[in-house]
């Protein structure tokens, strides 16, 4: 009715509010479309189209699902209010409108759907948070064994949500087989109170495809203390599970040939001579190196020895596999393994071998496979090898001896005349005589007091302030001058003398810290590595407990560097021990973090302070993807488990400028400075006792 619709305007418009007309319900659709409005005021009685059939027909138009419609009408009967819902109205008024009660509530609708819209929106965008995130939040009703869960479940476990039943049992189901019990445990101990369910797992997807969940709830309990409903989050992190791996295989594997490198060849050697030790067996290792491959990288270039490289480490893993085609006597039940060192190096270990011509046999059909040609990129390859052979226990008790005294017979093999294979003697290896001498004079060194320490600074990348120092050892000896501790320090272990130094070195260490203190300088902790034999000391707990007393050095003031490779063969053991020197207040660093292989799951375990990155990342950081790939999910990792993450051998400004870019908390490096003696440490104290001090000290280069 005309009437009315001016009234309205009127009023309406005195309210504040634009108003547009329509006078037949058939152009109602258009005029959506034009105008968009907040809401719509409409009659049930109109010409040619009624109020029921245009409010239907707006609710098929996109975005006008969720409008406001607000139905005026004269009828007052039940039916007529019960087909206005039905067509889809929000709400209605009757005839003869009251005005004032009219703009009320038309107010009160535009708020509440507002309101509505805002949470529409929120809702939309928790769910979007979640479907990055891959989050699924769930709710389990226990007494009623009622699950119910958000959508992005159903695609984390790759299901339509009809395939998905909706108790416990259904999402048992998807775990997979090998971690069902493990679930059906952390559900229990979580139901029973002894903790809140934390637990990563696998499931298995319809098409047999394992994703990886992070799952965390907590258990409401009534007033009698039993479970009667648990909420909770699942979360894909199949991403984050294999970044964790492809950390620890970047780190032990070799980049271009995919096998393990010395790391992890000299660790599987290790673990294998503790075994043939316990066990009485021989162990022969293989070390090879490739004829003049340096003329072939020279000539052809580095791309096509890249590739040499990488056929002839296949050509290896094909001849010492048990069920390669080659000829293999029966009686060659011995394991294998192989390795590249680095450059044209690589490893085999023979493992529980019955007689050292076993290595022979194996070292011969190694020769033989090179020697067939090799067509790269059309061009046909010859390559022949050296091979140096050595047998455990008569030509080394430990890793180290056996691989250095291998390369010293594969060194005589080239002198041989190249492509062949030569046992390790005695005669071969003059240094082993040089050896001897420099193990008499380590003996005496402690006794005659030639041992000093350098000290290293470690600065705070944001401020530049000096936070800590690492003790590094040197060897003054009166007649080889200055020595630096990767002459001596292996050594020292295999002798068992790095128990004496290592406790000197700590004292020294600890003093030296307590004088600069005392002397009023600047409070900061002091770095001391330990060795894998003072690790495993039993007395180590009370060896720095009597060190500290000496020194009254405050414990927090005391950081203790270990290697992966010294606190992972006996994990278990490992972490008590590092427990109780943190209960001490002592800090604790794992050093040289990368290159080893430590279980992730164990990281969490140990009670770490630091994680600290090994220089050889810092120094690839401009030219190696892999090294800025494993540099930057170092510092993620660290971070994510609380620990402050510090890189060592940092030399450059661009490698500084990445750690600061990448929220590295601390450095160290020639950078900033070189190892210093204590007389010329105290100084670079001084200077950088402040944040953003300037560097810039002169001291002695060593």
């Amino acid at each position: 009715d005309a009437t009315i619709r001016l009234l309205a305007r009127e009023w309406l418009n005195q309210e504040g509010l634009a108003v547009e007309e329509v006078d037949d319900g058939a152009h109602v659709p258009a005029a959506f479309e034009r105008l968009r409005p907040d809401i719509v005021l409409m009659d049930i009685m109109m010409p040619r189209v009624d109020g029921y059939t245009a409010c239907a027909s707006l609710r098929k138009l996109p975005g006008g699902e969720q409008l406001p419609i607000l139905m005026m009408t004269g009828l007052d009967d039940l039916e007529s209010i019960n087909r206005s819902y039905q067509a889809g109205a929000t709400d209605f008024t009757p005839k003869p409108i009251n005005w004032l009660i009219l703009g009320h509530r038309i107010r009160y609708i535009l708020r509440a759907n507002r309101a509505f819209d805002e949470l529409r929106a929120s809702q939309a965008r928790l769910a979007n948070a979640q479907r990055i995130a891959r989050l699924a939040n769930w709710q389990w009703d226990v007494a009623e064994d009622k699950l119910v869960w958000s959508e992005e479940i159903f695609d984390i476990l790759g299901l339509r949500p009809e395939e998905f039943g909706e108790n416990h049992e259904a999402f048992l189901r998807r775990v997979h087989p090998e971690d069902v019990k493990l679930v059906e445990k952390a559900f229990r101990k979580a139901l029973r109170g002894e903790s809140n369910l934390n637990i990563d797992h696998r499931v298995v997807k319809p098409d047999n495809t394992e994703r990886y969940v992070s799952v965390q709830a907590e258990v409401s309990r009534d007033e009698t203390g039993r479970a009667i409903q648990m909420a909770g989050t699942v979360q894909d992190i199949t991403q984050r599970k294999q970044a964790e791996e492809q950390i620890v295989y970047l780190a032990y594997h070799d980049t271009l040939t995919g096998l393990p490198n010395r790391r992890l060849f000299k660790d599987r050697l290790t673990h294998t001579l503790a075994h043939a030790g316990r066990h009485g067996h021989l162990v022969a290792t293989l070390f090879l190196d490739l004829d003049r491959f340096k003329r072939i990288n020279d000539t052809l270039g580095h791309s096509l020895g890249d590739l040499l490289l990488q056929e002839v480490a296949k050509r290896l893993v094909g001849c010492v596999r048990k069920s390669d085609s080659v000829g293999r006597p029966s009686v060659d039940d011995f394991t294998t393994d192989v390795a590249r060192l680095g450059g044209d190096e690589f490893t085999v270990l023979l493992t529980d071998i019955r007689e050292i011509q076993d290595a022979a046999k194996v070292a011969r059909r190694i020769l033989a496979v090179l020697l067939e040609p090799f067509y790269l990129d059309h061009q046909e390859i010859f390559v022949t090898a050296s091979i140096g052979i050595t047998v455990y226990p008569s030509d080394g008790e430990d890793a180290e001896n056996l691989l250095k005294n291998g390369e010293a017979a594969m060194y005589h093999a080239k002198d041989q005349g190249k492509n062949n294979y030569q046992f390790y003697n005695d005669s071969m290896n003059a240094a082993s005589l040089k050896r001897l001498a420099l193990e008499n004079r380590l003996r005496k060194a402690l006794e005659r007091r030639e041992f000093l320490l350098y000290y290293q600074p470690q600065l705070d990348i944001a401020t530049e302030e000096i936070i800590g120092a690492e003790a590094l050892i040197r060897w003054q000896h009166p007649e080889m001058g200055l020595v630096f501790p990767g002459e001596f320090i292996g050594l020292a272990e295999e002798t068992g003398l790095i128990t004496d130094i290592g406790e000197w070195v700590l004292t020294s260490a600890c003093l030296q810290n307590k004088a600069w203190q005392a002397a009023g300088l600047k409070r900061i902790r002091l770095a001391v590595n330990l060795s894998s034999r003072q690790f495993q000391q039993k007395e180590l707990i009370e060896m720095i407990s009597r060190v500290l007393a000496k020194s009254g050095l405050d414990p927090r003031c005391l950081e203790l560097e270990l290697t992966e490779s010294i606190v992972m063969p006996n994990a278990e053991e490992a972490v008590s021990t590092l427990q109780q020197l943190k209960a001490m207040g002592v800090r604790i660093s794992l050093d040289d973090f990368g290159t080893g292989y430590s279980s992730l799951s164990y990281l969490k375990r140990f009670p770490l302070d630091t994680l600290k990155i090994d220089r050889s990342f810092m120094r690839d950081i401009a030219s190696d993807p892999d090294s800025t790939a494993i540099t930057k999910a170092i510092i993620a990792m660290g971070h994510s488990l609380n620990l402050r993450v510090i890189a060592e051998g940092v030399e450059t400004e661009h490698q500084l400028a990445f750690l600061r870019e990448q929220g590295c908390d601390e450095a160290q490096g020639y950078f900033f400075s070189p190892p210093l003696p204590a007389d010329d440490f105290r100084p670079f104290i001084e200077v950088h006792r402040q944040p953003k001090a300037l560097i810039g000290i002169q001291a002695k280069a060593v």
